[in-house]
This record gives C-alpha cells, structure tokens and sequence, in this order.
C-alpha cells in the first residue's frame, strides 16, 4: 500500500448523502470523467494532508455487490479490479440496519473498509442512539460518526485510513459467520479456490464462494480464469442444491435471511432508542405532497412555479446582459475599421456568443429551483407521484429520474438510465429522453416566447416542455407496442427524509452547471458560431453598378427626401442581407428551404437549426448573426428579439412552429453519441431518423392548423 498517495473509494447505497460527503473531503479539487468503455461518470478527487495525499473516487450508489444494472457493474468491477487501498462505505445513520448488508459484503472483498456513520445528527434529532465503538467491536469495521454537509467527521474518516495504513484498526480475517451448515459449504469451496494462489490474488476466495452459493453469475464467470474451474463449478453447484434442499427455500434467500439476521442482532446491541417522536414532519407533509389524488397536479404546479420564478427573476440580468453585448458591439464598431475584422468581431464573437450568454441569468435560476427541490428531497417525491401515470404509457416509474434529468442535459439523463435493470426499459427510456427540453433548448424557447409572448412568455415556456413531456409520453406508447413489446418491471425505490437543504452545496450544484453551460459557450459555441459566421461571409458579395444603380433610383423614388446618409444606411442593409444569402450559408439554406417553407419559416431558420445539430444554443448564435444583430448592417441598438418582431416573415404562429420544431428533432451531437454509446449505431439511427419525422409533422400540423384558424 502507498504510503504517499492512498486511493480511497467511497461506496454506499443510494441517498446515503456519499457525494456531499466527497465534496466535503474533496472540496473543490475534483474533476469528473467517465470509466473506461460505458458513459458512467466518474468523480475524482484529492486531498493533501501532512505529507499524504489521499485520492477520493466517488462510486456510483448500489445497494448489492450481485450486479444487475450498469450502475452496480461499474462499482462491483472497480473494487475487484482496481483494487482501492481503502473502502468508505457511506451509511444513513437513520436506517443503519439495510445499510449494514452492503458493509458486510464490502467485507469479504478483503479490502479494508470504514464505516463513515453519515447523518448522525439527524440519528440523534430522531432519538437513535448508536454506539460506534461497539459497533467496531462487533463487525470488525471501524467506525465514524460524520454530516457531510457541515464536513463533521472528516479529520477522524482520515485519522482511520491513516491507522490502516500503519496496520492498525483492521482485522483481515474478520468476516460474518453464516451459520454451521453453510460455513461448512463455504470451508469446501474456499479450499478449493485457494489452490491457485495467482487466481487468489485477484479475487478474494472468500469472496467468490459466499457468491457462488448466491449463483452469482459473474461470479461462474470469473471462475472460469481458475485452473481448476470445472471441479469448483461442480462442487458449488452441489453445494446449492443440497442448501436449497435443507433450508427449503432458494440459496440466494438463505444467505442473505443468515446476514439480515447478523445485522439484527449487532443493530440491537449498539442502538438505543432514546425516544420516538409522535410527531413526524415527513410523514406529515408527505400526506398532502403523496396525496393519491393531489400528488400530480402538486407536482404541475410545482414545475409551473419554477418557469415563472424563472421568468420573473432572470428577466431583468437578461435584458441587461443584453444590453451590455449590444454596447460591446457599438464599441468595436467604433473602434474597428470596416472590414473583415470588425466583423468577424462584432459579428462572429460578440453577435455569436453574445447571444446565448445572455440566458446565463435564467439557467443559474432555473437549476438554483431545481437543485434546490432535489436537496429538500421532493424528487424522489416526483417520481412516486408520476409513477402509475408512466406506468399507463408502458413506462418505468424509474424512467422519471432520467427524464427530468433531461430537463438539465440529456447526456447524464441518458446516462442515468443504466440504473434500470430490464434491456428493454432502458432503450425505451434512452428513446424518450430527448423529447424533454434541456437546458440548451431554453434560450430558444426563451428568445422567441419573450419576443412574441411577451405577457405570457413563462407560460409559452412551458406549454413547450409539457409538449416535450407529451411527445415522450406517446412515442413510448408506440415503441412499446411495436418494437420494444413487453411490460415495464416493477418500480421500487426508497424516499428519503425530507432535509434543510445548505446553501453551499446548492451554490455547488449551480455552480458546477452553470459553469458547465458558459464553457460551452466560451468553447463549442464559440468555435461554432466562428464557423457560421465564415460561412456567411464567403463567397464575398460584390453588388453590380447597374444594381446599386437600379437600388438608389428606386429608394429614391419611394423616398424623394431621402438624406444622402439614409441612402447610404439603406444600402448598407441591402448588401448586408445580400451577402448572406449570396454566401455559403445563404446557398446551404436556400437548398434545404423547400423542407422548411411548409412549416411556415424560411432559409434563415434552416441555417440555424442545421448549426444547432451541433449544440441548440447555436440556434441563437446564428440568429444573431444571420439578422446581423447590432452591427454595421442593421440597428446598432437593436436586440435580436427587436430584429425577429421587424421580420415580416414571424408571428406568434411561426415562433411557436419553430419552438415545438427545435423541441422534437434529434438532439445534439454529443446527445446522439452518448446514445450510440449507451445503445450501438443501430439504435442512434433510428433517434435521429424517428425524432426528425416526428419533428417535422408536428410542426407542419400545427402550423397547418393554426394557419386555418383553429
């Protein structure tokens, strides 16, 4: 073991508070990537203390070491092949009994684990006592008592690793005893097991025969990297009919009713119940918030809530931010000799990228609402509460975490779906997840609602994600009754107590998101909306004599006490929207413009919607400079919502076309990947190719019908 730098796991249950109690560890010296070969994130940390350094890995939550989602495989398969120095098993201090089942097989890996005793002070306000040294004595796991949000317990979580680390506070032989008749099974095929000392050191005998017993099926797996497999496979076979035929009942039932009767009996020698509180805020507010009828429209209500507080807050930091890029854009204008460098300035960086950081204000709000309901504890909540309305459309009530994952970005939301354990549920859930608005989605909807519904733009946002949520919805109906046949496995799933949430892991969450959308902006969206913008200035646009000619007559005609400078303004703004569409993009857009002209919009909306295949805030950026939004070619003063509402071609019809457009087509790049990731080429082709036959007749619909009236 390295005495320098210790890699640490932490490990647990989920909603056993393990990456609040990572950030305390960490605190901001954490990077996040994915494990090798699946999209399951990987959270990484360190920590400097004397002349140690300890590197934390955050492990995705399980509640077994049998593996059946990606999410166990990922945690199972990091422990018996990466092999960490020490193990962190994260328990819920308030439910310490269904926690200690997974303390106890952490145990047989033969990797020295801790304890780390999270929530004790909401233990203690509940009256549960626990008596950690006691504890220690009888598993053999050393203990600590600690609130990973007020960071209690860290020093002694580190003072324990330390202790192991000189071969102290570790017993290596320590394991639960299952009783004389399976404990002589297991003596059989630890025997045997052992005879290849090189297969040994890579997994615990122990280990492997407690789980051949459980007819484990990685465990047969690994076996068979035994030199001796044939015999051991045949002699645990043996061995689980003979405890099937004796218990009664099914192997796997037996070893775990001989732990869950373990912890039973240490749970009641190191608990004391000091008092039992009759009144319970949790179930309190649970009867209203899990009212059979009221759960669902509360949740509506909960959601419209946030758009508006959205909407009523961030209106003003948008307005100013867009204010503040308009002056930069008069600035550089004054500043920059016409050009290619003003406008590539002007028009490739500030009128780009500009434009979809003026939203930062309503993402920051928005994630602050919804970080601030995932703390409190009301998702898990959410998902109960939609549970038998996703079941009606063939859904996992565990579909709903990833879906409203989606509402932030569908990457982890994709991703998020591993932890459901049928094939099936999971593609069809992979499937839906991009009809749920992400957070690149917004600054569209939020463009065109506020210029086009000024009055009622929060409630147009809306109406747009419920669309989403509805699409979703019935796209899963019609994959589970063609090509995904079959029922949805029961959902089950625990609800955690309502918590006092910390302002400094919520400033965490936003922080880390928010973040996450400005480097996106400052990087993706910038070498993006530089592309755009190069190819709406080549080829370059010379106007004929006779053209300009024919242009001055005209105006001059229509406006006989014209000044010689609104000529030349006049002029301008002619050649301006000349150039484009005499450029590449002009050409690209006016070639696929025939797709769009039934959905209402022209060139302008093509170009941007190809450009946001790449990112959808792109759909912004090129807006901004397509209308050329503050520069030489039109108003210097002018927002881009003010040069869409000056479009003769837009209305509150067409914009509300283009949002339920952008809503159904396929996602972006990165999205699209992660589903070939999650799912293989196949499956990527048939999202793209679903979404955007779906994306188009729902736009041609209601364009169609609200052109007729209805």
């Amino acid at each position: 073991m390295s005495q320098s730098k210790i890699r640490v796991a932490l490990a647990g249950n989920p909603n056993a508070g393990k990456t609040t109690l990572f950030n305390a560890l960490t605190g901001a010296h954490q990077k996040v990537g994915n494990y090798p070969g699946v999209t399951v994130e990987k959270r990484e940390g360190n920590r400097i203390r004397g002349d140690r350094e300890y590197h934390f890995i955050d492990l995705p939550g399980i509640y077994s070491l049998t593996a059946y989602s990606i999410d166990e495989v990922v945690t199972r398969d990091f422990l018996l092949d990466e092999k960490p120095d020490v193990i962190v098993d994260v328990m819920d201090s308030t439910n310490l009994e269904r926690h200690l089942y997974l303390c106890l097989q952490f145990q047989e890996l033969g990797i020295p684990v801790i304890g780390a005793l999270n929530m004790s002070d909401e233990a203690e306000a509940k009256g549960i006592r626990i008596n950690d040294r006691a504890l220690e004595s009888v598993l053999g796991v050393p203990m600590v008592k600690t609130v990973g949000p007020k960071g209690t317990g860290v020093d002694g979580l580190l003072d324990k690793i330390d202790a192991i680390l000189v071969g102290e506070a570790y017993e290596p032989n320590r394991f639960i005893r299952y009783g004389d008749e399976i404990e002589s099974k297991l003596s059989i095929l630890q025997n045997l097991i052992q005879q290849d000392s090189s297969f040994c050191q890579c997994f615990p005998s122990r280990w492997l025969a407690v789980k051949l017993l459980e007819k484990d099926a990685n465990a047969y797996e690994r076996l068979r990297q035994h030199s001796n497999a044939g015999v051991i496979e045949g002699a645990a076979r043996e061995a689980v009919l003979w405890l099937e035929k004796h218990y009664g009942k099914d192997a796997e039932i037996v070893v775990s009713e001989q732990r869950y009767g373990y912890i039973h009996g240490a749970v009641k020698e190191v608990i004391q119940i000091v008092k039992k509180p009759d009144f319970s805020l949790t179930e309190s507010i649970d009867r209203v918030i899990m009212h059979p009828f009221f759960a669902l429209p509360i949740f509506v209500v909960v959601l419209w809530a946030i758009f508006q507080l959205t909407f009523v807050v961030g209106e003003y930091p948008m307005r100013w931010l867009e204010l503040f890029f308009n002056f930069l854009s008069i600035q550089f204008s004054s500043l920059l000799p016409a050009g290619i460098l003003r406008s590539l300035v002007v028009d490739g960086i500030i009128g780009g990228v500009g434009g979809v950081l003026s939203f930062v204000p309503l993402i920051i709000f928005l994630f602050f609402f919804l970080s601030l309901l995932e703390d409190v504890g009301y998702m898990s909540r959410a998902a109960f509460a939609t549970d038998k309305f996703l079941h009606a459309f063939g859904l996992h009530g565990q579909s709903i975490f990833p879906m409203m994952l989606g509402f932030g970005c569908s990457v982890p939301a994709i991703m998020a779906a591993r932890t459901l354990k049928s094939r099936r549920d999971r593609i069809l859930t992979i499937l839906i997840i991009p009809f749920m608005s992400c957070g690149a989605k917004l600054p569209v909807y939020v463009l065109l609602s506020s210029a086009f519904f000024p009055h009622h733009a929060a409630l147009m946002v809306m109406l747009v994600y419920a669309v989403g949520v509805v699409a979703g919805l019935l796209s899963a109906v019609l994959l589970r009754n063609t090509i995904l046949r079959g029922d949805p496995t029961p959902f089950v799933m625990e609800l955690p107590p309502y918590r006092m949430p910390t302002l400094q892991g919520i400033l965490w969450h936003v922080w880390e998101k928010s973040w996450s959308y400005v480097k996106k902006a400052g990087t993706v969206i910038l070498a993006a909306s530089l592309i755009v913008w190069f190819i709406t200035q080549v080829p370059v646009y010379t106007p004929l004599p006779q053209e300009l000619s024919t242009l001055t007559a005209s105006y001059k005609s229509a406006h006989p006490n014209a000044t010689e400078a609104e000529l030349a303004s006049y002029l301008d703004q002619v050649r301006a929207a000349a150039a484009v569409e005499y450029s590449f993009a002009g050409r690209l857009g006016k070639a696929v413009e025939p797709v769009f002209k039934p959905l209402g919009v022209d060139w302008h909306f093509a170009v941007a919607t190809i450009a946001g295949f790449a990112a959808k805030e792109l759909v912004v950026s090129t807006l901004g400079i397509l209308y050329r939004v503050g520069t030489e070619g039109g108003d210097k003063n002018e927002s881009l919502r003010d040069a869409l509402r000056s479009d003769p071609l837009f209305n509150p019809l067409v914009a509300l076309v283009m949002m339920l457009f952008i809503l159904a087509i396929p996602p972006c790049m990165a999205t699209l990947s992660t589903i070939k990731a999650e799912l293989g080429w196949g499956w990527m082709g048939f999202s793209f190719v679903f979404m955007l036959s779906f994306g188009w007749i729902l736009a041609f619909l209601v364009h169609l019908f609200g052109s007729l009236g209805f």
